[in-house]
């Protein structure tokens, strides 16, 4: 049987969150009980983040400080995947996201393309 349930409150969710991380590191092969259970839980992750966050029109750099504190993620992660550099920049507002930056964090971080796109200030360089 699989081990899964309504996500009814933000308690539902971080279980479902704690669950789905289980499978970054290796994400389990289609049609597997561990691939059946990765592909309902990341649905019903979707629904609950679509019906209860107005994430649409998040800050996106927020969105990336969420995924760093609450989703298991780190700096040095996004770092291997935009760039050392890069990630420091963008985390400080130094530096936009680039759409070549945001479908590779979508994918690899199962974050939806639009929690990235929103207009955002960038911060001012002190002189």
């Amino acid at each position: 049987m699989m081990d899964v349930r309504p996500l009814h409150n933000e308690q539902d969710y971080d279980w479902a969150i704690r669950e789905v991380s289980r499978y970054f590191e290796a994400e389990p092969l289609p049609g597997t009980p561990d691939g059946d259970r990765f592909e309902v839980l990341s649905s019903l992750i979707k629904e609950y983040e679509d019906n209860h966050f107005a994430i649409t029109h998040r800050d996106p750099i927020d969105v990336l400080h969420f995924a760093i504190e609450s989703m298991g993620r780190s700096q040095a992660e996004l770092a291997a995947l935009i760039g050392r550099n890069r990630a420091s920049e963008i985390l400080n507002r130094v530096r936009p996201l680039t759409l070549d930056m945001i479908r590779t964090i979508s994918k690899e971080w199962n974050i939806p393309i639009g929690a990235l796109t929103a207009q955002y200030e960038l911060g001012r360089a002190s002189a």
